[in-house]
């Protein structure tokens, strides 16, 4: 009876499984209904136009004047007349030494003088006296000539103390000691109660406003700006490029700077010469001593091609793009950059005027790859340096070519 059983059965069981290979051939052969939806990017044209290239060099902020203060006189120092790190005015009192010394020099001078004033009174008389009587042959000419040099020497030795009745009194005058310039003290370099000497430095006064940059350029840098900035001052404020002052902090300097001077040569050593750039500091923020990056605009280049910064895809030095065609395909392509102009990048090689370049969703496309894009407006960059609208101050004179 088994046996029997499992021969019944056998035939239900081959049916079964070639109803089941039958159904999955099925599965297998129907095609599919559905696709990934092509991704969606962000692109943006192709700019083409003038730019401004701009160079950039560092430098370091110098005061416009920087006064070295010494005394003119030894002594004690007894008093500092000005707080430390003061705004101080020319003519106003930095510092005091003891006078006592200059003082009583100045009392002898005066004693030597009015002393030297009373013996060439009495010269002078006995001068007129023996002239009459040399007149009337009553004395001889070597007496009267005696008298005579003894006058002329009293009346040098009177116009000797005179001098020095005025040393004595500028002696005594020095030991005020004044600022020569407007500007800034520094923290002062000698104490109250030091001994100072015309060799000790009492501290030093630096002239901000305006305050001067220096920095070096090479050759082939002065070389392409050379002809604008030895023009004369009128025409060179007019034409030299304006400069832009970015500070340690990465901020930009609110006023612009022009040339004020260049070096007579180029230091043989490094090949770069020296120019001072001038920019206003009404506000006294900049000092002496800062780190300046110095940015000007010293060429056009005409008819660039610009692309956004975030177009751009670097690998190992390379750059790329991804440009998507009309039928929203996309191709990578290597591209050579040039300047970065705002938060455009300048492209040398790889695109043309007006092709669309992915600038959000790089990192999900592949050459070839369909994709929808959404057309992203970019700000063309501006003609000139941000900032150019800030007021560039005229040169100052230096001290000695006032008019």
């Amino acid at each position: 009876m088994q046996m029997h059983r499992r021969a019944l059965n056998r035939p239900n069981f081959l049916s079964t499984l070639l109803l089941a290979a039958t159904i999955v051939d099925g599965c297998r052969s129907q095609p599919s209904t559905t696709s990934a939806p092509a991704p969606e990017v962000s692109v943006a044209q192709v700019l083409q136009q003038d730019v401004p290239v701009f160079s950039e060099w560092v430098g370091t902020t110098v005061g416009f004047v920087d006064a070295d203060i010494h005394p003119k006189v030894s002594g004690y120092l007894l008093k500092q007349d000005y707080r430390n790190g003061d705004v101080v005015h020319a003519g106003q009192l930095l510092f005091e030494i003891d006078p006592r010394e200059y003082q009583a020099a100045l009392e002898q001078a005066q004693g030597n003088l009015g002393q030297a004033q009373a013996q060439l009174k009495q010269n002078q008389l006995t001068l007129a006296r023996y002239t009459d009587l040399y007149n009337q042959g009553v004395i001889s000419r070597q007496a009267f000539d005696n008298q005579t040099q003894t006058t002329r020497a009293n009346a040098s030795q009177v116009e000797a103390d005179e001098g020095a009745l005025k040393a004595a009194r500028l002696n005594l005058g020095w030991t005020k000691v004044y600022s020569p310039i407007n500007g800034v003290a520094a923290i002062a370099t000698a104490q109250v109660g030091d001994l100072v000497a015309p060799a000790t430095l009492l501290t030093t006064v630096s002239q901000l406003d305006p305050i001067r940059v220096e920095f070096p350029i090479s050759e082939s840098s002065y070389l392409r700006v050379a002809e604008k900035i030895n023009q004369d001052p009128a025409k060179r404020a007019k034409d030299a490029p304006k400069f832009q002052l970015i500070l340690a902090d990465g901020s930009i300097y609110k006023y612009l700077g022009e040339v004020y001077d260049v070096n007579r040569q180029v230091d043989i050593q490094t090949g770069t010469i020296k120019v001072e750039a001038v920019f206003a500091n009404p506000d006294n923020i900049l000092r002496p001593g800062l780190y300046a990056k110095i940015r000007a605009a010293t060429d056009v280049a005409h008819n660039a091609l610009l692309v956004p910064q975030d177009a751009l895809l670097q690998t190992q030095g390379q750059y790329q793009v991804a440009v998507v065609d009309s039928d929203n395909k996309v191709t990578m392509r290597n591209v050579t950059i040039g300047q970065q102009v705002g938060a455009l990048q300048i492209v040398q090689t790889g695109v043309s005027a007006g092709e669309r370049v992915i600038t959000e969703g790089l990192q999900k496309v592949h050459d070839g790859m369909e994709v929808n894009p959404h057309v992203v407006a970019i700000q063309p960059p501006a003609e000139t340096a941000p900032g150019a609208g800030a007021a560039a101050p005229s040169p100052p004179a230096m001290p000695g070519k006032q008019t």
